[in-house]
């Protein structure tokens, strides 16, 4: 029986799923990776691409947790609806009886008493349908499918998709060792990305803990794929994966660099964390070029003139940190060393923004795992504030009076 994935020239809906908040860098990144044509949704980016596609955005992307490539849209009135419409689909199309497989995704429908009801009802459909056609059925495996399907379910409509990724796209497959409170890779990427970091200044982080946005730092000025280093994917497991077309990507993408374009700088008080960073470098062809000490934050020295911090330092929600203090250490230490730079912290503690004693340029609401966060940068100038941005009006021709009315509203 031909695949509904086979084709690589057929056109079908694709939609990246992300994390709160990312949903603009998502959608820039695929612009820059010449995806222009793209709807932006919550916590998700949609395109139309082909299958060639969906093997180059597994690889490439940065900002996406998962690529779902859809399969059926319908409506339904009820639950049973759901069951008879799913029994109309051959799902013998997708895998075959040797790969196990689950249905997860999002139910958000007065029509289902319990939420988890309509996934059980896809599940029954996809091993009643392999019952049917070779009077075996395929296996369940919740933890580790080999191929799952999402299904999507918003009042009266459904959309049943592949899950063309299986694991998180943010399992890149480069970190051996992590810490008490580590970082999801994608919400590193996304955080780098949202600063508009030039990729040629310095970029330092003081609280490195196992390296994460070091990494992200250094695959994304470098242009090496972040999963350069996965070697499992869903589509992979799907009846008509093409391992030709797959070995062409992978081939073509970069994975090697004689030096950084830039400095990329980590430190962190705990010995134990820059030794987990150093692990996880040590598999990267950049690895040995990202710089790591053990210090405290305040003793960190600026380089150069212009660069950025992007640091996630300690909330006091897991760790038992004196977060107060501390905090206001590390206004001190940026007021004091980083001047030139913008800083950007990530943190869920409100009370230690307070502590930090400076005014942020821009809040950003994110998650970092279950936990909100506020991402903010504070630009740094060496000297006033109002002194920075009369230099900026000579530099335009502006009529200098106009900056105190400026000067206000910031």
């Amino acid at each position: 029986m031909t695949s509904e994935v086979k084709d690589t020239s057929k056109k079908y809906q694709i939609t990246l799923k992300t994390i709160f908040g990312l949903e603009q860098v998502l959608t820039e990144e695929l612009a820059e990776l010449g995806y222009s044509d793209v709807t932006t949704l919550n916590r998700a980016v949609q395109l139309r691409g082909t299958m060639r596609d969906v093997y180059f955005l597994n690889l490439h992307i940065r900002c996406a947790i998962s690529i779902l490539v859809e399969i059926k849209t319908f409506t339904i009135r009820n639950e049973q609806d759901l069951f008879k419409k799913c029994m109309q689909i051959d799902w013998t199309n997708y895998f075959t009886l040797d790969k196990t497989f689950a249905v997860k995704g999002a139910v958000f429908s007065d029509l289902f008493k319990h939420s988890q009801f309509p996934f059980l009802l896809v599940k029954d459909a996809i091993v009643d349908t392999f019952r049917n056609v070779s009077g075996n059925r395929p296996d369940v495996n919740i933890k580790t499918p080999q191929v799952v399907f999402d299904v999507y379910i918003i009042q009266d409509k459904v959309t049943i998709s592949l899950n063309t990724s299986g694991l998180p796209l943010f399992q890149r497959g480069y970190r051996e060792a992590i810490g008490e409170a580590p970082m999801n890779e994608v919400v590193a990427a996304g955080l780098i990305r949202m600063t508009n970091w030039d990729r040629k200044s310095p970029f330092i982080d003081p609280f490195c803990g196992s390296g994460t946005l070091l990494i992200e730092a250094a695959f994304l000025a470098t242009g090496i794929p972040s999963n350069i280093e996965r070697q499992h994917y869903a589509f992979k497991n799907f009846i008509g994966y093409d391992e030709q077309l797959w070995e062409e990507i992978y081939s073509s993408a970069k994975k090697f660099v004689k030096e950084l374009p830039c400095r990329i700088v980590g430190s962190d008080l705990s010995d134990e964390m820059v030794t987990k960073t150093r692990r996880n470098l040590r598999g990267l062809v950049f690895g040995r070029f990202i710089e790591t000490s053990v210090q405290s934050f305040e003793h960190v020295k600026r380089i150069e003139e212009k660069g950025v911090v992007v640091t996630n330092p300690p909330y006091g929600l897991r760790m038992g940190d004196n977060i107060e203090e501390m905090y206001e250490q590390l206004g001190s230490w940026m007021k004091n060393e980083m001047k030139g730079y913008d800083c950007w912290v990530i943190s869920g503690s409100e009370e230690g923004f307070k502590t930090l004693g400076l005014r942020p340029d821009r809040k950003i609401k994110v998650f970092n795992g279950d936990i909100e966060c506020s991402f903010r940068k504070y630009s740094i100038y060496d000297g006033t504030k109002k002194l920075h941005k009369l230099v900026d009006f000579e530099k335009e021709g502006a009529d200098i009076n106009d900056s105190e009315e400026i000067e206000e509203k910031n």
